[in-house]
């Protein structure tokens, strides 16, 4: 029943985290925040939402693996796995985007959150450097958004928030948002309760479990996104979409959860699972500096680094 009890966690944590974010979106737009806005700050933090609600529940109840394991986990996941997969069906011509000013954020990020790991704790100190660089960096994005609507060079996907629909009804957006706040917190608790019986089962550490299963359940959201952006021929969705959702994984997400309870980091973190992330975050550097398209050869290569990366981690 243990398994029963993670799948059925992680289910009503992906669709609560979608009708928190519709019902946010909605909200947002109905009381006159403007659009741009919306998608630059609560579309990516309510996309988030599962992942934030798991490390701050694991936080609490002393499982800095699976915090910690869920974050630095879905990263490395993110790259190898969410880019690999899509790029076995179809090439993705990364060449033709320009994502460098998000990769550099994206790898400044991973930087000071590797360095403040190296302190041993993310505590509150660590989660108000992560959140201020944060704030910093989503006034970087509003001001050059701003900048390119000015100019006429408007991103559509950031006029056309995900989930919006002018003509929600109160009442439905009420309802997205009660499902929401009450989902994400039950589906946490099975989540994260189920994990700990599971690495007790087995006799491995918690981030065993956080780096693998919770890590490859949360990306299962981002793993979708890519594929069907990658077969409608939208790559610049993909890989934007990988590059966002680590920057606000290790900024928001340890961020926030390290002002509620302190997350020890284990020496395996520092010895192994860190670096695989910033080498993983590295390998973007092809497709984002140098105009290679991602394709067969290059899926089959982040894949098979993803697979010998969690064979590596279970043994």
């Amino acid at each position: 029943m243990v398994y029963v009890y993670a799948v059925l966690g992680l289910l009503i944590l992906l669709l609560a985290g979608d009708a928190l974010v519709k019902g946010a979106v909605n909200l947002s737009l109905r009381v006159g925040i403007p659009a741009l806005v919306v998608s630059l700050t609560i579309v990516a933090f309510g996309t988030s939402a599962p992942e934030l609600l798991i490390s701050i529940k694991a936080a609490l109840e002393n499982a800095p693996g699976i915090a910690l394991g869920n974050v630095v986990g879905s990263n490395t996941a993110n790259v190898l796995l969410v880019l690999g997969v899509p790029g076995l069906i179809t090439v993705m011509h990364t060449s033709q985007c320009d994502t460098r000013t998000s990769y550099l954020q994206m790898m400044g990020g991973t930087l000071v959150f590797i360095a403040l790991g190296f302190r041993g704790v993310f505590d509150m100190t660590a989660g108000l450097i992560l959140l201020a660089l944060l704030l910093v960096i989503l006034g970087s994005q509003l001001r050059t958004a701003l900048r390119h609507r000015a100019e006429g060079q408007a991103d559509e996907e950031l006029e056309e928030p995900e989930g919006a629909d002018p003509d929600m009804p109160w009442w439905r957006i009420g309802l997205y948002l009660a499902l929401g706040l009450i989902g994400l917190p039950l589906g946490a608790d099975l989540l994260v309760d189920s994990a700990e019986e599971i690495a007790r089962m087995f006799g491995v550490p918690d981030a065993v479990i956080g780096l693998t299963l919770v890590a490859l359940g949360t990306s299962l959201p981002e793993l979708a996104t890519t594929v069907m952006a990658a077969i409608r021929r939208q790559a610049d969705v993909a890989i934007g979409n990988v590059i966002g959702s680590n920057l606000f994984n290790l900024l928001a997400i340890i961020g926030v959860a390290s002002l509620i309870a302190p997350i020890q980091v284990g020496p395996g973190f520092l010895q192994f699972d860190f670096w695989v992330m910033l080498g993983a975050s590295l390998l973007l550097l092809p497709f984002v500096y140098f105009g290679r398209d991602l394709g067969r050869i290059w899926g089959f290569v982040l894949s098979a680094l993803y697979l010998g990366y969690v064979t590596v981690v279970l043994l």
